[in-house]
């Protein structure tokens, strides 16, 4: 191949997952706003933030118990993976406690690991409600997550999650 053109280096793999899962929430962020992005992983019955961006909002290592999560609702076909609104939606609405009593928004889609099973969410949150035209970011969420599936599958790995550090 030769040597690498500069002009193509912004574009070159990220080395590894944790920087392709950095990488594509925080162009997600820039592209479509929302206050928090993250990638999650479902551990027993914790659902623990792997990446989140702006890092500064939500740590690594933050968890919830997963039967409590907008994400288990989605997962589960009980809620939508975009709601503009989270109070409209009744699944979410019940879950409005404690933590996650200041999400209005959502959007969320499963990661699915190689033998189709659950491995984790990619999901943004808004504190505010957010115009019903969000909902038209979910095609492009939807593809970023499948390609984070699928460097799973081709096993580039998310290693081992973060320690619990706090519960949300």
């Amino acid at each position: 191949m030769g040597m690498a053109v500069p002009a193509i280096l912004d574009v070159a793999p990220w080395r590894d997952f944790p920087a392709a899962a950095c990488g594509a929430i925080e162009a997600l962020h820039e592209r479509l706003g929302w206050d928090v992005w993250v990638v999650t992983q479902v551990v027993d019955d914790r659902q623990v933030v792997l990446h989140a961006h702006p890092p500064d909002v939500v740590r690594p290592g933050t968890w919830l118990p997963w039967a409590d999560t907008f994400c288990r609702a989605m997962v589960a076909g009980e809620a939508p993976r975009a709601a503009t609104v989270t109070a409209a939606v009744p699944a979410f609405a019940k879950r409005m406690a404690g933590p996650t009593a200041r999400i209005a928004a959502y959007i969320g889609v499963p990661l699915v690991s190689p033998d189709g099973e659950l491995f984790g969410t990619l999901c943004a949150w808004g504190f505010r409600a957010r115009p019903r035209s969000a909902a038209r970011d979910l095609p492009l969420v939807e593809a970023v997550a499948r390609l984070l599936s699928t460097l799973i599958a081709a096993g580039i790995t998310p290693g081992e999650p973060p320690e619990p550090a706090t519960r949300a």
